[in-house]
């Protein structure tokens, strides 16, 4: 797997959240370059665990999909004579 990159609009609102947090949460003051960083370090260490379960998640919607078009197209079937 290619490594996660984003945006720099993205990167800096996520930067916000993460600032936002450690003053909200935490009281304390990080700066956007600490927030980049960790960014970049869940990105590469928990992203593909977030990743894979997206992954997980999509297929178990197209196989309910897949699952409810076979049950239409059953219902196309003519009876034979």
């Amino acid at each position: 797997m290619k490594d996660i990159e984003f945006s720099r609009e993205q990167k800096e609102r996520m930067v916000g959240k993460i600032k936002a947090y450690f003053q909200d949460e935490l009281q304390q003051d990080i700066g956007g370059f600490e927030a980049e960083f960790l960014i970049d370090f869940f990105a590469k260490e928990l992203g593909p665990s977030f990743y894979n379960r997206g992954i997980f998640d999509a297929q178990q919607v197209f196989n309910e999909k897949l699952e409810e078009a076979g049950y239409v197209i059953q219902e196309l079937e003519q009876p034979e004579g």
